[in-house]
């Protein structure tokens, strides 16, 4: 009997495990919001929030998670700091911050701040691109906030701000380095930040989109948007593999890519909105070839869209959410939800739609809208959602919030 309870309770421990993730960058292990995990909140009230801290200046770089850690930026008007925050995850207690630069503050749009950009982890350091000037830092710190490196990658070029959220692959730091004059992507060293490689684009052009990898059809592809297209890029050297014109000039959200599809999913974001279904195969120009279907209704600007199954979910600035069919571009449903900033996460067949107002909506994706619940932390809010071990990690104006057990 003593055995067979020992084997049972090694069991859950293990089933916990393999659905226990971290979310170590922006919108997550995947990069496209998605979290693996079952037991996610879904109803909430007062007596789930294990715990609020409140946070020194402001930002809408969104919390990552790494087993007991939980990260992000801030910046402090009154003093010109931009900060790296380490909070812990059981009581959210500030461990440690420390200020990355002190620096007189960029130019930027009202909607931005000067903290946008999602920091990044693989466990061992915490990796973070802010604006000092007009120049692009990248800077490493251990887990004990230790600063291991930090360099200066070029200049950034724009009226509207920063939001560079890195993205990690193997020993690589990809950077989006898309502005106004000498735009670029380039690929950095973890261990020291030295540039490993740097792709310059033949238009410049503003982008604070945040590029995803997938390996597609024996090609690991970069899939990015910037640059006036989209393209996709071989993370290793930096070599282009095809490119789609267009739609418009300038791009704001992150790609997905559907596997059940074959197909990933863009939108431009100024002067026009456009939202295209590409075939992120060949080679060259595939503008002509590779788009499956477009439209300019439900072309989302900042916040990112989500996949569940069939459906492509997305959200105009707006407020108004669209439901696709993910395959053929058919319009299921709209329905109008706030104002919104941040992007949505997924779990359990669920998606989280957050707006400005700190609303959270639950929504089972389907050929009709269906609300599974509705929950409000009580103040506004422009980061996403975290999704880690059964908790949803909440930033809002003055506050991160950790919601579950």
């Amino acid at each position: 009997m003593r055995r067979s309870w020992a084997f049972l309770i090694i069991l859950v421990l293990s089933v916990h495990n393999v659905f226990a993730e971290n979310w170590p960058c922006w919108r997550g292990p995947r990069g496209d919001g998605t979290s693996l995990e079952p037991n996610v909140p879904v109803q909430w009230s007062a007596a789930d929030i294990v715990w609020q801290t409140e946070l020194p200046g402001a930002g809408h770089a969104s919390p990552i998670v790494w087993e007991d850690r939980v990260f992000t930026a801030s910046a402090i008007a009154d003093t010109h700091e931009k900060l790296l925050l380490c909070l812990d995850r059981k009581s959210g207690a500030c461990l440690w911050r420390q200020t990355v630069l002190k620096t007189p503050f960029e130019k930027k749009h009202n909607d931005n701040s000067f903290a946008s950009g999602t920091p990044a982890t693989d466990g061992q350091f915490v990796y973070i691109s802010l604006l000092d000037g007009k120049e692009i830092i990248v800077a490493a710190y251990d887990f004990s906030g230790k600063q291991a490196w930090l360099v200066r990658l070029g200049t950034f070029d724009s009226p509207h701000g920063y939001a560079c959220s890195p993205v990690l692959w193997q020993d690589k730091i990809i950077i989006n380095a898309s502005s106004n004059t000498g735009a670029f992507v380039a690929a950095l060293d973890r261990a020291d930040g030295r540039t490993l490689w740097k792709t310059a684009f033949e238009k410049d052009a503003l982008s604070f989109a945040t590029p995803i990898i997938r390996t597609i059809q024996g090609r690991t592809q970069l899939l990015f948007c910037g640059g006036w297209s989209v393209a996709s890029y071989n993370p290793e050297d930096g070599a282009r593999y095809w490119v789609v014109d267009g739609p418009s000039q300038e791009f704001c959200a992150s790609p997905v890519f559907s596997e059940r599809t074959g197909l990933v999913y863009i939108s431009s974001s100024w002067p026009q909105r456009h939202l295209l279904a590409i075939k992120p195969d060949g080679t060259g120009n595939v503008t002509d070839m590779h788009i499956a279907w477009r439209t300019t209704d439900g072309a989302f600007y900042v916040p990112s869209p989500i996949l569940v199954g069939d459906y492509l979910l997305t959200t105009t600035t707006a407020g108004e959410v669209y439901c696709f069919d993910a395959a053929s571009g058919k319009v299921h449903w709209t329905q109008k939800l706030g104002k919104q900033y941040p992007s949505a996460v997924t779990a359990n067949g669920l998606v989280y739609m957050p707006n400005d107002e700190g609303v959270i909506t639950v929504i089972r994706p389907g050929p009709v809208y269906q609300q599974v619940a509705q929950n409000s932390i009580g103040q506004r809010m422009n980061a996403s959602p975290a999704v880690s071990s059964g908790q949803i990690f909440l930033r809002t104006q003055k506050h991160l919030f950790c919601i579950g057990h």
